[in-house]
């Protein structure tokens, strides 16, 4: 008889992420991560995997390495803190590592904050870093604010924080910046001695909407604007053919709700032209999972060809296109979650989720890691059940159901029993569920519940027309989801209507507190991360400048009438059902006042409510936060179902 998935089976699972082939494209680095609850952290390992032999080897164990990047040697840099003289160093300490064998060795110190680093050759890196343009951040008993957004969710106050970029010779140990001080760069790309980045100036102490492009020549040392900073919107770009660049952008439109084009550039003219429409995300997958954690590549150039992972219906997937006519391929991996990849002239690398499996390894299409492959032997592993129903407005919509564990025996035993369900939405809105692995879920439906779960108008992957709900937040989602709701009773009559719980978070937050004021059919919720009041939202997010205008269509002094009618807590009075709060008091995406405004205006209108405040934890709280308060936060919530949906 297999285990029950519980709370706390999270912390054997060995997240892997991140594969890159080697220069000689013979072998693929990748990391993995496992939680370590007696530290109340989790612990990353470079391993190595033999193209030709499919096996796998560990490179490192000290627990410490969670990202690398190749050498044009062979050789692996990291950054990690060893000894005492590393710590303390307020920079970035590199240690290398020969794959051939041997223990990593000190490589060199850096005195910046390094966040990613690039290789030109042997002796030339480019590294971005953090740039401290205020007060010193150790031991600060204070925060000056004089710019907006004044914080970012993970990063904490970000007053005079600024992205740099330099060039770091290793020969000599000089590092020269690229970027003036207070310029604030972003994400680059490197090809032919030439850094192309985007970036902007902070103008009157308000952030940029979008980074312009520019192009630095290491040999001359010159700077080129190829685009001015919110010239174009979007974030995707890299080095194209002979002479040009490619940009994700969108002429028009909602830049919150629209998709990106392909479009390409002419870097002497900076005239565009589009290269291929495209109603789907570029560059990065939405399919969501409490099971994964790393990094890894979302996109590549390869020949003639660009590869990128996009969300399309309730999967993520890798394409690839011609990088000439602009021809788009068709998916070239399997149904799932595409979370990172790696491609050469030979061979094809991917870390994902599918099925119910964790995430693994899969060389050219066949599965080459097995971490996790015992824990689907070992443990009742729920099979998700597809379902798809057209909706009052005329739009299919996809979810799925998850029987409790032992339905079959239950049922045998007891014909007439029900059970309990938890109606679970999830976050974006522009994100999916799916298929996959989903630890949360399966081990609510390892206590006894139902578990259902859909992609309402809003999710990612059907394209914009479909995601596009700005304006209309509380209303076609919502009916989306109560007819969904409907649909699960009907198709499983065991479920009983009296014992419905729902959850959600940041915008699942959002749709639980919408939910609670405009229905009474749920016995339970729990609202996470949450959305409250979209005036509130948009002087206090680190996204909510630009967020709530893109989403709601308005801004408080445009039309604060409008933003306060999509806002739950003009409806929090009418509240009646027992809702437990969870949120975080460093989650700068959805500042903890949503989640006290609520729970307040419950307490004042005599609706039996709690709320959880996590300390030191921000928005990934559910996904990557310390192991401990990870169990907490489950507990809670299992806890709180069961009170209010067992009895």
């Amino acid at each position: 008889m297999k285990k029950k998935i519980e709370i706390q089976s999270f912390l054997d699972f060995k997240f892997v992420s991140n594969p890159t082939f080697s220069p000689d494209g013979k072998k693929v680095a990748y990391v993995v991560q496992q939680a370590c609850l007696e530290e109340n952290t989790y612990k990353g390992d470079l391993y190595l995997l033999d193209v030709d032999t499919k096996t796998s080897i560990q490179l490192t164990s000290h627990g410490d390495a969670k990202g690398y990047t190749w050498t044009p040697q062979g050789t692996l840099l990291f950054a990690a803190k060893r000894t005492k003289e590393d710590s303390e160093n307020e920079g970035t300490v590199y240690y290398e590592i020969n794959p051939q064998g041997g223990e990593a060795a000190r490589a060199f110190a850096l005195p910046v904050q390094a966040t990613r680093l690039e290789i030109v050759d042997e002796d030339t890196y480019i590294l971005a870093a953090t740039q401290n343009n205020g007060e010193p951040l150790k031991d600060r008993a204070y925060e000056i604010i004089e710019e907006s957004p004044f914080w970012f969710n993970g990063r904490g106050f970000t007053q005079g924080l600024r992205g740099r970029l330099y060039i770091y010779h290793r020969g000599s140990g000089e590092l020269t910046p690229i970027t003036e001080p207070f310029f604030d760069a972003g994400s680059f790309e490197v090809k032919d001695r030439q850094v192309l980045y985007r970036g902007a100036q902070w103008e009157k102490g308000l952030k940029y909407e979008y980074p312009g492009i520019y192009l630095y020549d290491l040999d001359s040392g010159s700077t080129e604007c190829l685009a001015e900073p919110n010239q174009l919107r979007g974030y995707v770009f890299d080095f194209w053919t002979e002479g040009k660049i490619m940009v994700a952008t969108k002429e028009g439109g909602n830049p919150g709700m629209d998709y990106d084009d392909f479009y390409v550039m002419d870097i002497k003219t900076k005239k565009l032209t589009k290269l291929a429409d495209y109603d789907h995300s570029i560059g990065s997958g939405s399919v969501g999972s409490d099971a994964r954690l790393g990094g890894g590549r979302g996109k590549k150039r390869q020949g003639d060809y660009w590869f990128f992972v996009t969300t399309v219906n309730d999967g993520s997937y890798l394409r690839s296109i011609n990088m000439e006519d602009g021809t788009i391929s068709d998916t070239l991996t399997p149904d799932g979650s595409l979370d990172s990849f790696d491609v050469n002239s030979e061979h094809m690398v991917t870390c994902g989720l599918y099925g119910n499996k964790l995430a693994e390894l899969y060389l050219d299409g066949e599965q080459v890691t097995h971490f996790n492959d015992w824990f689907e032997q070992e443990y009742e592993v729920i099979t998700p059940e597809f379902h798809s129903y057209t909706g009052s407005d005329g739009v299919e919509i996809h979810g799925w159901a998850m029987k409790p564990a032992g339905y079959e025996e239950a049922k045998k035993a007891n014909p007439d029993q029900t059970f309990p369900c938890i109606l679970h939405i999830h976050g974006g809105p522009r994100t999916v569920f799916g298929s996959v692995f989903h630890h949360e879920m399966q081990m609510w439906a390892n206590a006894g519940f139902y578990v259902i779960f859909c992609n309402p108008r809003g999710s990612d992957g059907r394209g914009g027309e479909f995601a596009d709900i700005c304006n209309k937040y509380g209303t076609v989602d919502y009916t989306n989801i109560m007819e969904f709701t409907d649909e699960m009773l009907k198709k499983y009559p065991d479920i009983d209507p009296k014992r419905l719980g729902e959850t959600g978070g940041s915008y699942g937050g959002f749709m639980t507190n919408w939910i609670i004021g405009h229905t009474d059919r749920f016995a339970a919720a729990c609202s996470q991360r949450s959305i409250a009041n979209w005036t509130v939202f948009e002087h206090t997010s680190d996204i909510g400048y630009s967020f709530t205008k893109n989403h709601q269509g308005a801004r408080t002094r445009e039309n604060m009438e409008q933003l306060w009618e999509h806002s739950p807590l003009k409806y929090a009075d009418k509240c009646t059902t027992p809702t437990l709060f969870i949120h975080s008091d460093q989650d700068y995406r959805c500042w903890m006042a949503e989640g006290l405004s609520m729970f307040t205006a419950l307490k004042m209108h005599g609706c039996e409510s709690r709320l959880v405040l996590f300390h030191g934890e921000n928005h990934e709280l559910s996904r990557s936060g310390r192991p401990k308060n990870r169990i907490r936060r489950m507990e809670e919530i299992v806890n709180w179902m069961q009170q209010h949906l067992m009895q």
